[in-house]
């Protein structure tokens, strides 16, 4: 009987203890996230044409080019922000999903720098800086592996959905803005364009490794090392910006000067000026179609980059 009441006792007492270490380890189930990041680019690629203009940074002197060389990048480079809702299904995973909002640094894309107004080619001084910015949403799976004085470090891999955004070309240029009736330049004035190319929907992948720091029961700070890569394909671009000398030029546009559509290939039926040329007009770059979009290939720009993320983690 005696022995009967003492295994009762020890059966009691190690439930109880498996009790309590259950709901020692059981983690959080829901939390949140607020973080900043900033992010380094990690491969460069060549930049699509620019109006027409290839990729490269050209220097001309006295009519005659002395230098020429690629210019290439990724728009990876850059500062984001974001807030993370996460749920932990057990002590080592969990799922999150992040909203966030993505601003690149400025990234030349094309330069042609001259000591004259315009070559006898008919080459005149320009540049070209893009930049982009996308808001996106993050889903991702967590496995978190183990805390330790404070600290409890984890990994995560996801895939990144842009669900609104554009890249930006900002281009300044010393050009001709009026013409002889035989096409020669009659006048050059300071040219100012904002051009906003419209993405395809595309899918990113990104993996990260990082770690929480309690400070309170329910306060942590967290530091994240984040990897992520994804490109940007064009589908529609629109002139919003078009000045002369200051002033604006923008209703002096036709429709395809303004209005582009990216296509995988261009033949005789498209509206560009490379296939049907509209020699009616003075410098010849409009098509035969001006109130109808210009047609133009498909652009891609890569935004892989590495980056560190810092924040505040709330656990309910």
């Amino acid at each position: 009987m005696k022995k009967n009441l003492f295994l009762l006792g020890l059966l009691v007492c190690s439930l109880a203890t498996m009790a309590q270490t259950e709901k020692a380890d059981k983690p959080e189930s829901w939390y949140f996230k607020l973080g900043g990041s900033y992010f380094n680019q990690t491969a460069s690629t060549e930049f699509p044409t620019v109006g027409g203009n290839a990729a490269l940074d050209r220097t001309y002197v006295g009519g005659k080019l002395v230098s020429e060389k690629s210019v290439t990048g990724s728009f990876g480079q850059g500062f984001r922000t974001g807030i993370t809702a996460g749920y932990r299904f057990s002590t080592r995973i969990g799922v999150e999903l992040g909203v966030n909002y993505y601003t690149s640094n400025d990234k030349k894309m094309a330069q042609t720098t001259s000591d004259i107004p315009i070559t006898p080619t008919g080459v005149y001084s320009f540049k070209s800086v893009g930049q982009i910015t996308a808001f996106d949403v993050a889903p991702a799976i967590v496995m978190f592996l183990g805390e330790s004085k404070g600290f409890e470090p984890y990994t995560k891999v996801g895939i990144l959905v842009p669900i609104h955004g554009d890249l930006e070309i900002t281009s300044d240029a010393y050009a001709p803005i009026a013409f002889t009736p035989q096409g020669a330049p009659a006048a050059f004035g300071y040219v100012h364009s904002v051009d906003k190319v419209k993405p395809n929907p595309t899918l990113g992948f990104t993996a990260a490794l990082g770690t929480t720091y309690k400070l309170t029961t329910h306060l942590s700070a967290f530091a994240e090392l984040e990897y992520r890569n994804f490109t940007v394909h064009g589908d529609t671009k629109e002139t919003t910006e078009f000045t002369v000398n200051g002033q604006d030029a923008l209703a002096t546009r036709t429709t395809a000067q303004i209005h582009t559509n990216y296509q995988d290939h261009l033949d005789v039926n498209s509206n560009n000026a490379l296939f049907n040329p509209n020699t009616a007009t003075p410098d010849q770059r409009d098509t035969t179609r001006p109130n109808d979009a210009m047609d133009e290939l498909s652009s891609y720009v890569g935004i892989s980059g590495l980056g560190l993320t810092l924040g505040i983690k709330y656990s309910l």
